[in-house]
């Protein structure tokens, strides 16, 4: 696979490489990872999504490829575009469905700060949760609980599959009131937007780790813009938190994390409350399920999006 320009240019001072590639939803994780090797500048994944409700918000289409875009320096794209054409390359010999060519293009610093915002609408998610990327402008239906999210190059704000999985698994718990006045621990916060979503749905509060500082900056920010700062805490680590068992404790991971950390995932429980474990594939989800069932935990209710499973899971 070689890199297929754009009309590129000699690049320029102040000026980025964008990386671009077609992915079928089945490879986009494995594609954004190879990107995000050399894109120091972040990445996006742009669904392909249908314009309903005249205009004024989207559905995801999840059966048409996305965009991945990455962000290099100038200076650095020569290398860069060679390694990830590489290491395409070897990804599409495990047969992937569609991976498509490697597109390159400079793009100019003023250009790009906000070029990539053109790729996220307002989402509404379930019945009432509509995600407003912060530069929208979205009016509310009289039951909309509104999320203002601001989530920089490397953060998602609700189109990722686990994302949307972890989001309207949410408001069956605000339903059946397990979001009322509940404390929430948010494992690897990213934007924070599950940690804003359970306190616009009922939660008293809620605190957000992960292990990268910028988003624990993302999610500090996020909570200020939709007026939650005094109620989501964001720190950066893991596990365990040092603190009392939580009501709900999100954990949007992927499986390799999930496992290992069942134990710690359980202990940061309260008895009688409830875990929402999503990015798992279809294909890992027994050995999840059996790794929180080996802690005693049992598994309810699972909700999935093409390869992409959810599990709500309950500490009896």
């Amino acid at each position: 696979m070689t890199p297929a320009s754009e009309g590129t240019e000699p690049a320029k001072r102040g000026s980025w490489l964008e990386l671009a590639v077609e992915a079928d939803p089945e490879a986009v994780e494995a594609v954004s990872e190879i990107l995000g090797r050399v894109a120091t500048g972040g990445t996006t994944v742009e669904p392909v999504f249908d314009l309903v409700d005249e205009g004024l918000g989207a559905r995801i289409d999840p059966t048409r490829p996305a965009v991945v875009r990455g962000y290099v320096p100038a200076d650095d794209a020569d290398g860069a575009a060679a390694q990830v054409a590489e290491a395409l390359g070897h990804l599409q010999a495990f047969g992937l469905r569609q991976i498509g060519e490697l597109r390159t293009r400079i793009v100019e610093e003023a250009d790009w700060a906000d070029a990539w915002k053109a790729h996220f609408p307002v989402m509404r998610i379930g019945r009432r949760l509509v995600i407003r990327p912060t530069w929208h402008h979205h009016t509310p239906a009289p039951d909309d609980v509104v999320l203002a999210l601001d989530p920089g190059m490397a953060f998602g704000t609700g189109l990722h599959p686990t994302t949307r999985l972890c989001l309207a698994a949410l408001e069956p718990l605000a339903d059946d009131g397990r979001l009322d006045g509940a404390r929430v621990l948010d494992v690897g916060c990213g934007s924070g937007i599950l940690a804003i979503a359970t306190l616009k749905l009922g939660a008293s509060e809620a605190l957000g780790v992960d292990t990268d500082p910028i988003a624990v900056e993302a999610t500090v920010d996020n909570a200020r813009r939709n007026g939650l700062d005094r109620r989501l805490v964001a720190r950066q680590g893991s596990l365990p938190t040092g603190e009392r068992p939580f009501d709900v404790v999100l954990a949007n991971l992927v499986a390799g994390v999930l496992i290992p950390l069942a134990p710690l995932l359980r202990d940061e429980l309260q008895p009688d409350g409830t875990l929402l474990a999503s990015g798992i594939l279809a294909d890992r989800e027994a050995e999840v399920t059996d790794a929180f069932a080996a802690e005693g935990l049992v598994v309810g209710s699972r909700t999935s999006e093409g390869d992409w499973v959810a599990l709500e899971i309950r500490r009896p």
